[in-house]
């Protein structure tokens, strides 16, 4: 069973920056799609970003320039970079691992089926 653990999280002030990891075991890293999803109170899950086993990354427009998605060199661990943080970036975050994924990476969160914890990111003004 693929296991996700996702660490990094905690508070700062706005314009901080925090970086998030996701470890990833029990799964073979090729034909992958890894994404990164927050939900904020009262808010609906957003997929901020992804990443394929190619390093070629996509992001949501509200993050854009701000937040950089990686993976170390054996793909067994996953980083998303934020930076400039926001109030408005305020959320648990996720991630999540599609397997056997024919392409690109994708944000939607219906086509993920393993998913860490959470970790949790509070941005004070």
């Amino acid at each position: 069973q693929v296991q996700l653990v996702e660490s990094g999280g905690g508070s700062v002030q706005a314009g901080g920056s925090l970086r998030l990891s996701c470890a990833a075991s029990r799964y073979t890293p090729r034909a992958f799609s890894m994404a990164w999803f927050r939900q904020g109170p009262g808010k609906e899950r957003e997929g901020v970003a992804c990443i394929d086993e190619y390093g070629a990354t996509n992001y949501a427009d509200s993050v854009k320039g701000r937040f950089t998605a990686s993976n170390g060199n054996a793909k067994e661990i996953f980083y998303l970079q934020m930076d400039t943080l926001k109030p408005e970036d305020t959320a648990m975050y996720f991630c999540a691992l599609a397997l056997n994924w024919p392409g690109t990476c994708s944000r939607a969160g219906d086509v993920y089926e393993y998913w860490g914890q959470g970790t949790q990111v509070t941005v004070s003004s």
